[in-house]
């Protein structure tokens, strides 16, 4: 990570007055943008992987970009480090606890030395503390919300405080249709709600062929495999994954792998326990660009409550794995039944029956998978995404500009 340094675009035309604010910015409209992205990371998931690849893609662009990551301490961080190790300009901004004053100075001074002209918030803690720091500058603001997570009071209560703070956005971007129709039935205007889905990045590292991913993993060769990815919390349902292995009507040389962490890992394994599934699940923990080990197994399965557009299924039908998955939230966008087996949530009995499907019909489930890969290719590319958003930002950061000036 580096200290703050001051840098020059090349093409910008740049006046302010101390009326104006930062974001208030004369430039032509053409030049490259200076780009704040903020989240408070966890150790790996979704949202994190969507920042990551959005931001390099960005830069790649020749944006200037700029991700901080709000952080309990300022102890190494895995996903800083993987923000490094892709060439970004990655700040920890340190706030224990509810130090929201401490975390909005760093916020404000970041802003400052990056001269923004966009702020990208995702996540609710960015989303109520920090966006509205760039506003008091004359920044614009654009939020990703890349799903509701539901859940007990403490989290119905930020999803509603988040939700009246969505109105002040000079833009928000659905990852899926159905929270798009979520948010607008919350008072945000339709015109500031766009709706785009996540692409596949092509990741650094390639896929590790059947044997070698396998062996990284001790998985016979002979086992029927099965993945689940993701954090361990209630709307990823693992429970419901683990209650289907319950119901499998053919257990013989089931051998099932959990990847990921979170705060219901000691609940899933007294589960496991309790339905009789403890010999046929392996608990993987977190692991680092897992995605590399999906051609391990013969399905990867996702039994979520509520997604937005999960990565964990794009980079499945990037690995051409058959994927068994409920149709909640942005799934159905990105996946048919000619690529996927579909369920509703909550039943893990129908849960098991796809997948015991994929094991009896791994011609059919092949297919589905390479149908999978090609709808990746055709319908997820990089290009439109990065457009989409550069669009947007320069919509909203010319809004910005139009009222700092008036």
């Amino acid at each position: 990570m580096s200290d703050a340094v001051t840098h020059e675009r090349p093409g910008d035309s740049i006046t302010s007055s101390p009326t104006q604010g930062i974001g208030a910015q004369t430039k032509r409209d053409d030049a490259p943008l200076s780009i704040m992205h903020v989240l408070a990371p966890g150790e790996v998931g979704g949202l994190e992987s969507v920042v990551r690849s959005l931001a390099s893609a960005q830069q790649r662009a020749g944006h200037r970009v700029l991700v901080a990551c709000v952080l309990e301490s300022a102890s190494p961080h895995p996903y800083v480090a993987s923000l490094v190790e892709a060439g970004l300009d990655a700040r920890i901004v340190v706030a224990p606890g509810r130090a929201f004053s401490r975390e909005r100075a760093q916020i404000a001074a970041l802003c400052v030395e990056s001269r923004a002209d966009v702020m990208h918030t995702h996540g609710y803690r960015p989303d109520l503390v920090d966006a509205p720091v760039a506003r008091r500058l004359g920044i614009a603001t654009v939020s990703t919300i890349h799903g509701f997570t539901g859940g007990g009071i403490k989290m119905r209560a930020y999803e509603w405080l988040v939700q009246r703070a969505y109105r002040r956005f000079d833009a928000l971007i659905a990852v899926s249709s159905p929270i798009r129709d979520r948010v607008m039935t919350s008072g945000v205007s339709g015109a500031r709600v766009h709706v785009i889905r996540n692409a596949f990045v092509a990741p650094p590292a390639s896929f590790l062929d059947r044997a070698a991913a396998r062996g990284s993993l001790g998985i016979p060769e002979s086992a029927f495999a099965i993945g689940w990815v993701g954090r361990l919390s209630h709307e990823k349902g693992a429970d419901v994954f683990v209650r289907a292995l319950a119901h499998m009507k053919r257990a013989e040389n089931v051998h099932a792998s959990i990847i990921g962490t979170g705060p219901s890992e000691v609940d899933m394994r007294a589960l496991a326990a309790a339905t009789g599934v403890s010999d046929k699940l392996h608990w993987r923990g977190t692991i680092p660009d897992s995605y590399r080990l999906y051609r391990a197994f013969d399905a990867i399965v996702l039994s979520s409550r509520t997604e937005g557009t999960p990565m964990v299924l794009l980079e499945a039908m990037a690995a051409e794995v058959p994927v068994v998955t409920t149709a909640v939230g942005g799934v159905p966008d990105v996946v048919r039944s000619i690529e996927a087996l579909l369920v509703p949530p909550e039943q893990p009995a129908v849960l098991a029956d796809a997948i015991e499907a994929v094991r009896q019909e791994p011609i059919v489930a092949r297919a589905r998978a390479v149908a999978a890969r090609r709808r990746l290719d055709e319908v997820f590319a990089v290009g439109p995404w990065l457009e989409q958003h550069e669009a947007l930002y320069r919509s909203v950061r010319r809004r910005a500009t139009a009222d700092g000036a008036a």
